[in-house]
C-alpha cells in the first residue's frame, strides 16, 4: 500500500462526494474510513488496522501532531490541494478507554460570492462592520463560519491591519498576522489578546468562541473600539444572545459592544454547496438582547421558502434545514 496515494484517493473522495467530515474508526480487527454527507454517514473504506494506524500516523505528521501520542486528545491543521483549489483541513485525534486512537478530518471549503444565495446579506455584513463592535457567525460544525469570518476581514480590511487570534489556525492568510493558542507553550487567549492590542489592530479575528474567559476576550476587545470578528457555536440566529449569556456576557455588555449575529448554513445545491444567512442587527438586535425569552430567526423561513419555490433548492434539502 502506498500510504500518500492511498491518502490522496480518501480526501479527494471526500470532497467530491461533498462530505463535511472524514472519520477513521477502528472496528475490530479493520479501520474503518466513514463520511459525513448530506445522507448521513457513508461507508468508503476499510484497511488492516496495521494499514489504518499508517495512514492515521501519515496525516498527523502532515498535520504537525505527535505521532507517538494515541491517548491524549490532539488537534492539528493542514491545507490539501485538489484541481487547484485549496481546502484546509482540521484534524482531531482522540484515543478511547482501550486505547484504540481515532481520528476525524474536517473539510473546510472555501467560498466566494458566488456561494452565497443572496449576495446582499454579505454586503450588509459588510456595512454592519463599518460601526465596529462585535460581529458573530454561528452555527454548528461545518457551516463554513471560519470561511465566512475570513471573507468579510479581507473586504472591509484592505490597507488595513487585521490581527487573528486561533485555536488551531484554520486557514492560512498571507496578509493577516495570524497567532495560535499553545497551552504546552504557554501561549494563552488571554497572552495573546493582550499582544493584539499592544500591536494595535485595525480589525481583530477570535477563531471560536468556546468559554467564558474566550467570551470576556471578544467583549472586551469590542467595548475597547476594535471591530472583532468571531465564531460560535449556536442552534439560531437568537439564541446565539443566549448563548452568550450563557458565558457570563450581561445584557448591558451585549448591547454597547454586539453589532451583528449572523446564523449560517451550508445547503447542498447539484455538486456544490451554497451558504444561506439568517442575520440580527439594529433594532431587531436590540430587542431580542432586551427580551428574557427568544424565538430563533429573523427571516430563515422565508428565505429557505424563496430558495425552495425558486427551484434553487430540492424539496429534500428545504425539510432538512427548516429547522435552521
Amino acid at each position: 500500500m502506498h500510504v500518500k496515494e492511498t491518502v490522496g484517493e480518501i480526501i479527494e473522495n471526500a470532497i467530491a462526494a461533498h462530505a463535511s467530515d472524514i472519520f477513521f474508526l477502528i472496528r475490530m480487527e479493520k479501520v474503518v474510513v466513514n463520511l459525513r454527507t448530506i445522507d448521513g454517514l457513508q461507508k468508503q473504506a476499510e484497511f488492516a488496522v496495521n494499514e489504518g494506524k499508517e495512514i492515521i500516523n501519515y496525516l498527523k505528521f502532515a498535520a504537525q501532531m505527535d505521532i507517538t501520542e494515541h491517548r491524549r486528545p490532539q488537534v492539528g491543521a493542514l491545507e490539501y490541494l485538489v484541481d487547484q483549489q485549496s481546502y484546509y483541513l482540521r484534524l482531531s485525534s482522540l484515543g478511547d478507554f482501550i486505547d484504540c486512537e481515532s481520528l476525524v478530518i474536517r473539510i473546510i471549503y472555501q467560498l466566494s460570492s458566488s456561494n452565497y444565495f443572496f449576495e446582499q446579506q454579505l454586503r450588509q455584513l459588510n456595512q454592519l462592520a463599518g460601526k465596529r463592535g462585535l460581529i458573530l457567525t454561528s452555527g454548528p460544525t461545518g457551516s463554513g463560519k471560519t470561511t465566512t469570518m475570513y471573507q468579510l476581514a479581507k473586504e472591509v480590511g484592505k490597507g488595513r491591519m487585521v490581527m487573528t487570534i486561533e485555536d488551531p489556525v484554520e486557514i492560512h492568510e498571507k496578509t493577516f498576522l495570524q497567532t495560535q493558542v499553545n497551552l504546552e507553550a504557554g501561549i494563552a487567549d488571554q497572552t495573546l489578546l493582550e499582544a493584539a492590542l499592544r500591536h494595535r489592530p485595525d480589525i481583530l479575528i477570535i477563531g471560536e468562541i468556546r468559554n467564558a474567559s474566550t467570551a470576556r476576550l471578544a467583549v472586551n476587545a469590542a467595548l475597547s473600539g476594535h471591530l472583532v470578528f468571531a465564531t460560535i457555536h449556536a442552534r439560531s440566529t437568537l439564541q446565539t444572545i443566549s448563548r452568550l449569556e450563557s458565558l457570563q456576557v450581561s445584557p448591558v455588555e451585549l448591547e454597547n459592544c454586539l453589532t451583528a449575529v449572523c446564523y449560517q448554513r451550508l445547503l447542498p445545491v447539484e455538486k456544490e454547496f451554497s451558504c444561506l444567512m439568517d442575520i440580527a442587527a439594529g433594532d431587531n438586535l436590540r430587542q431580542a438582547i432586551s427580551r428574557p425569552q427568544r424565538g430563533d430567526y429573523i427571516n430563515w423561513a422565508e428565505h429557505l421558502s424563496q430558495l425552495k419555490e425558486g427551484g434553487r433548492i430540492s424539496a429534500q434539502v428545504y425539510e432538512q434545514f427548516q429547522a435552521g
